[in-house]
């Protein structure tokens, strides 16, 4: 069930989370922040994907990193599981308000909806380590170390991966976008990005996740060719600066994306989403037209969008001319 005060309950987390000291791997930070969310999921009764424990410790020494995963049984516990992850730690002694406490409030909000929805398949949770540099794309990352050697014979269904989304998008007219890369992993993703897009406060634009690379912790399941999606409002001002504070956030964002959320995963949970790889430009071309057009026009980009050049060309003007 979602909380009826869900902007203030997810606040609340976020504060928990971003301290000044940040949660850098090996701080005192970290270690607070990863005693938080297990007592949240203990007061939840999810179940620990592996063992007894929600920690999945790796690395030398013993208990140095440590991934934090917990599943919501779904009816078919023997159907491959569909993963939510986002990573906990921060890049230095950073509060990381927005990278990434706002999507670890979320995914826990996400596991109270689905602790007590008896969902189609399990559902897991994966709260990654080490994302942030030096370990981001190296042995150390929390996502590499679950997919090479924690995660169970049944892989995933698909992963749905979120980093960056607490704040407005940096663009005049564009504040409630959230990007969304990955939809050309399953020819699946189109209907259900369509089928979940709310009429206001949150507007889906997916690009071809080569546009910007493969920025997170959906990295390591886009590699191996699964399917995924992977959500986002960007890099904006604050991204690793120490004004990556809670009051910056847009908590009535987040809120909706996370009911938003939660409709997606109920209803990729019951569907097949084969990784395909799939011709993603017509879908691409339908949001950027519904949602983007209007704000588009007014910086010389007017029109009709129709084709994979006119996509590229959005693109690049975003990133030439905003930190998206």
């Amino acid at each position: 069930m979602v909380p009826t005060d869900l902007s203030n309950v997810l606040r609340a987390h976020v504060e928990t989370l971003a301290r000044s000291d940040g949660r850098a791997v090996g701080t005192d930070g970290h270690k607070r922040s990863r005693k938080y969310i297990c007592e949240q999921l203990e007061s939840l009764k999810l179940t620990p994907y592996s063992g007894k424990s929600f920690e999945i410790p790796y690395g030398q020494p013993t208990g140095r990193f440590s991934n934090i995963v917990a599943t919501a049984p779904g009816l078919s516990r023997s159907s491959s599981p569909l993963l939510v992850g986002a990573h906990y730690d921060t890049c230095g002694m950073l509060p990381g308000a927005d990278d990434n406490a706002a999507a670890v409030a979320i995914a826990l909000e996400l596991c109270r909806v689905f602790s007590t929805s008896n969902p189609v398949r399990d559902i897991v949770f994966a709260f990654f380590d080490a994302e942030e540099p030096p370990h981001f794309i190296a042995p150390s990352m929390g996502s590499i170390r679950f997919y090479e050697d924690q995660m169970d014979e049944r892989k995933v269904h698909a992963a749905l991966v979120l980093d960056l989304v607490g704040h407005d998008v940096p663009v005049p007219g564009l504040e409630t976008v959230m990007f969304v890369t990955g939809m050309e992993s399953s020819s699946q993703w189109s209907d259900i990005l369509r089928a979940t897009e709310p009429a206001d406060a949150i507007s889906w634009a997916p690009v071809l996740n080569s546009y910007v690379g493969s920025m997170s912790d959906h990295h390591i399941f886009e590699q191996h060719g699964h399917s995924y999606l992977f959500f986002s409002c960007g890099r904006w001002i604050h991204y690793h600066q120490s004004t990556d504070t809670p009051e910056k956030l847009n908590y009535k964002k987040m809120a909706t994306f996370t009911t938003v959320l939660a409709d997606l995963i109920a209803k990729s949970s019951r569907a097949e989403i084969p990784a395909d790889r799939a011709d993603s430009t017509s879908s691409e071309l339908h949001f950027l037209n519904k949602n983007l057009g209007p704000t588009l026009a007014k910086m010389g980009l007017s029109g009709t969008f129709t084709q994979r050049r006119d996509i590229d060309l959005v693109v690049s003007t975003l990133l030439s001319r905003f930190s998206v």
